[in-house]
């Protein structure tokens, strides 16, 4: 019956509004929700799990900053929220989808890492007495940066980001966090370093759901930045990350998935990359040659313009001392 309703679900991830056509995760979509500063309307993929999903583009005045998924649990006893949002604005609106949904009181925020777009709407939700937790090195990360995020989203969101404030997490934690309420196990992980400091998923033992975060890619290239440690990231995969063995997948950006697909669009392009970068450093190549090494196998995604030559450079600076 599960599978049945899942099937069915994601069939309508696939239909824009109306049923016009396919709903791609584009960044050449600037909004498919109109009446809402989110970018798409919450949508249930298995039982009483919704996401919220962002554009793939980056941050826009058109897409309000909403270029990642936020995602809610209804627990039977509360709603577990993944993802404080991008602005006050954000959360505000994805509160009042929760609340057209279910009588059960938002009980929980999770950062799932340090960034504004998961962290800047923790300004709506202290507001309205919610508790936030995120992972220790999230927490440290904007509390050093999260007024530089703050003056980007407003430069980007204008009038958009108005009530939003830098506000930190009211428990950390360093390796795991049990949700203590509801009629299921909640439990938020970190599995080692991935994408940015302080990445986490929130796993579903029983559903056997993952919301990933930023730990998994599909739709869009991942990000590799300055302090994204490639080596260590594979290795979070395949000692934490494929051992939860995982059905189901919310990806930090993307429409839900499973693992097949972002096993291949993050692990395989990861060690495709420093492949690619191996061979370069073994031939005495450049970092200005590195930036064009061949990953047209991964020109289809979403911000591949935006991202592939940085993602290039970042990998020689790393490996150049490995």
């Amino acid at each position: 019956m599960i599978r049945t309703i899942i099937c069915a679900v994601a069939a309508l991830f696939m239909l824009l509004p109306g049923g016009s056509g396919p709903a791609l995760a584009s960044q050449d979509i600037p909004d498919q929700y109109p009446g809402s500063v989110l970018y798409s309307k919450p949508v249930e993929f298995i039982p009483d799990v919704f996401s919220a999903i962002g554009a793939t583009a980056p941050p826009t005045y058109e897409n309000s900053g909403h270029n990642n998924n936020l995602s809610f649990i209804l627990t039977g006893d509360g709603v577990v929220v993944v993802n404080g949002g991008a602005s006050w604005k954000l959360a505000e609106a994805l509160h009042g989808e929760i609340k057209a949904i279910t009588d059960q009181p938002v009980r929980l925020v999770v950062n799932e890492n340090g960034q504004g777009h998961a962290m800047l709407g923790n300004s709506y939700w202290r507001a309205q007495g919610v508790k936030i937790v995120a992972q220790e090195d999230a927490a440290h990360e904007f509390e050093e940066t999260g007024y530089d995020s703050l003056a980007a989203a407003e430069r980007v969101q204008k009038e958009k980001a108005e009530g939003t404030d830098v506000v930190l997490p009211d428990e950390t934690f360093a390796d795991k966090f049990v949700v203590g309420f509801g009629d299921f196990p909640i439990e938020v992980l970190n599995l080692g370093p991935a994408h940015s400091p302080g990445d986490v998923v929130v796993w579903l033992p029983e559903q056997k759901l993952v919301i990933s975060g930023d730990m998994a890619f599909h739709e869009r290239m991942l990000p590799i930045f300055d302090e994204t440690d490639t080596a260590a990231w594979l290795e979070s995969w395949d000692e934490g990350f494929e051992e939860l063995g995982a059905t189901y997948v919310i990806p930090g950006h993307g429409h839900p998935t499973n693992m097949d697909q972002v096993r291949r669009y993050t692990k395989d392009y990861l060690v495709y990359l420093r492949a690619r970068i191996r061979e370069h450093l073994d031939k005495g190549g450049s970092l200005a040659d590195a930036y064009y090494v061949d990953q047209s196998p991964y020109s289809h995604l979403d911000t591949f313009e935006e991202l592939a030559t940085r993602n290039a450079g970042r990998v020689y600076e790393q490996m150049e001392f490995e």
